[in-house]
Parts: C-alpha cells; sequence; structure tokens
C-alpha cells in the first residue's frame, strides 16, 4: 500500500482562525479514505513577508521554499482562504502567485473558504475555482464555505460536516485514482561537462 501525502494551506490570519479549522477538519476527513494519509500543513502568515521578495528576485528564501515544496510533492491539495471583498485574500493569491509552475497540474485540489456571510460563498465559484483550473489542477466537485452560523448550534454543524466529508471523500478518492507524486530536481543529473563544451 503505497503512502499518500496531502498538503494543507491556510490563508487563515487570527488566531483562532475559522479558516485554520476548516482546512483541520477537511484535512482530518480526506486522510481518513487515503492510505498512510500524512502530509503537511502550510501556514501562509509565517512565510508571507517571503512572497515580495521571491517575486521580485525568483529565490524564495528558507520558510517560503519549505511551503512551495510541500505543495508540490503532495498528491494532494486543500487550499482554504478568508473571503475578503468578494474574493480570496490577497495572501492567498500571493503564496499561489509563487507557486512554481506545473507544480499543480493534474493535482486533485479541494477549495473551501470562511467568510463573515454566506452570501460570500459564490467566491469558491467566481474567484477560487478559475485559479486552480487556470493551474491546471483538477478541483474537486464540491467547494466547502463556512458562514459563522455554521459553527454554532447541532444543525448547522451536522449541515457543514456533511459537506465537509462529502468534499474530503471527493479528493481521497481523486488521490487514489492517481499514480503518486514524483519530483524530479533538475540538480539531481546534470549534463556533464564535457557534453556542455562539446556543443
Amino acid at each position: 500500500m503505497t503512502r499518500r501525502t496531502l498538503a494543507v494551506v491556510s490563508a487563515g490570519l487570527s488566531q483562532p482562525s475559522s479558516s485554520r479549522l476548516l482546512a483541520g477538519q477537511l484535512a482530518a476527513g480526506a486522510r481518513r479514505g487515503l492510505p498512510g494519509g500524512g502530509g503537511g500543513a502550510v501556514g501562509l502568515r509565517g512565510p508571507a513577508p517571503a512572497h515580495p521578495h521571491n517575486l521580485l528576485t525568483g529565490f524564495p528564501p528558507a520558510g517560503l521554499r519549505e511551503a512551495l515544496d510541500t505543495v508540490a510533492r503532495a498528491d494532494g491539495l486543500i487550499a482554504v482562504t478568508p473571503i475578503f471583498n468578494a474574493s480570496y485574500s490577497g495572501l492567498f493569491k500571493s503564496f499561489f502567485d509563487v507557486v512554481e509552475e506545473g507544480s499543480l497540474a493534474d493535482k486533485p485540489v479541494l477549495i473551501a473558504a470562511t467568510g463573515g456571510t454566506a452570501r460570500h460563498s459564490l467566491a469558491l465559484e467566481h474567484a477560487l475555482r478559475p485559479l486552480f483550473s487556470y493551474l491546471h489542477a483538477v478541483v474537486v466537485p464540491t467547494a466547502v464555505f463556512a458562514a459563522p452560523e455554521d459553527w454554532g448550534g447541532a444543525t448547522a454543524q451536522g449541515a457543514l460536516a456533511s459537506r465537509i466529508n462529502r468534499a474530503a471523500g471527493e479528493l481521497a478518492r481523486e488521490i487514489s485514482r492517481r499514480e503518486p507524486v514524483t519530483v524530479i530536481d533538475p540538480f539531481d543529473e546534470p549534463t556533464p561537462f564535457e557534453e556542455l563544451l562539446a556543443s
């Protein structure tokens, strides 16, 4: 049985954060359906100051490099953002602006968001889904949005748990259908110096 890995990216800024809470519940649900379900959590608050540095120089500092590698090596991705001004947060977008080209190609992705009102739920379809489609990811059909009222009361929590389980199950199935991700380091097999001189 091949161990599958999951990267969880959360752009929640506050402590505690409803975005991180939602990301944790989605990850737990997906890992139940994966063999060995390991992986890494990527909080965007820490490496945030490195995003502009990477955009300007093309070289990510160590903390950001680790986050990018976690996403690239994962078999699947859960991406959660708070909704600001009817779209994903700037922190969320700046991270995916520096993700290497091709890192998300054919990678199963579950998108989710939190916001102050349920009216923001459409941001999942008009902002997040097109972003990941552009990056050539395979976005699972069910997206999960959690408004403040979804966290209170047994009925609301049950409805949210049902959406979480459905989306997490879809992600686990998509990951299981694919071969495990292998990341090739271009420096593992460099072109011999003699060959470079010959041309």
